[in-house]
């Protein structure tokens, strides 16, 4: 699919027309003017296919990741489906990555294991919600492995826990940003890390107060998903990470951030 396309898609729920997803989206901007002077192999992963949602996380068609990470498209209401990693090892430390340089939205700042997105391939899509968990922990075993190079076998799908869905919209610069339906997904495991210097930069494990410390140093920027997970309910989640996480589970509202 190339970078300037848009695809209407139907659900049993919500069966959309062409017409209807022009009235939700008008305008699209497809241009790949934004797109000159960055790295090849990020602008290669911008024509990736990301699955297109209304309000209530049903998907209602599918475009391109640069589509959906256009400030131009994301204030006309464009909005996807996203997941966000946490991933702690046995000392229930926090594995925490740097984007790299070559990102080209949100670069060289900090944040939780691994962000991305499902895609609108067999597998990562769903219109209900155990549907859309699962595609999401088959999206983030692939990131994973993209990112920082861990093995499928290390995070099995069965060990992923499913918390909540976090609905926010944040500019990266003039240019781009995000505007997502985040699915938050914890696991604790051991890994492997190889990274892929295209996509990470640095990793390190943290405690929380650590962690807690590092938000205070002004030398260190932080996506703003991370910051809005970190402020909400990250550290009672936690808490909770070796007794008492289920409470926090499978919830099935979406918060509004």
């Amino acid at each position: 699919m190339s970078t300037g396309t848009v695809t209407v898609t139907e659900t049993r729920a919500q069966p959309m027309t062409a017409d209807a997803i022009l009235r939700l989206f008008p305008d699209i901007d497809t241009s790949s003017e934004a797109l000159s002077g960055h790295d090849e192999e990020q602008i290669r992963l911008m024509d990736e296919v990301c699955i297109v949602l209304d309000d209530n996380d049903m998907p209602v068609g599918k475009a391109s990741k640069k589509l959906c990470h256009l400030m131009s498209n994301i204030d006309k209401g464009l909005l996807h489906r996203a997941f966000s990693v946490f991933l702690f090892n046995d000392k229930n430390e926090l594995l925490l990555q740097q984007r790299a340089s070559e990102k080209i939205t949100f670069p060289d700042m900090w944040t939780n294991t691994c962000c991305s997105h499902p895609l609108a391939v067999s597998g990562e899509t769903g219109s209900n919600l155990p549907d859309a968990i699962e595609g999401v922990k088959r999206a983030a075993q692939r990131k994973l492995e993209h990112e920082l190079g861990i093995k499928k076998e290390q995070v099995p799908i069965e060990k992923f826990h499913f918390l909540t869905r976090i609905h926010y919209k944040a500019p990266s610069d003039g240019k781009w940003g995000e505007h997502e339906i985040d699915y938050i997904l914890f696991i604790k495991t051991h890994v492997d890390l190889n990274i892929n210097p295209n996509e990470v930069q640095a990793t390190q494990y943290v405690g929380a107060d650590n962690l807690k410390k590092l938000f205070e140093d002004p030398s260190l920027k932080f996506t703003p998903w991370f910051k809005l997970i970190c402020n909400s309910m990250l550290f009672e989640w936690w808490e909770s990470l070796d007794s008492g996480l289920e409470k926090y589970t499978n919830e099935q509202q979406i918060r509004r951030m």
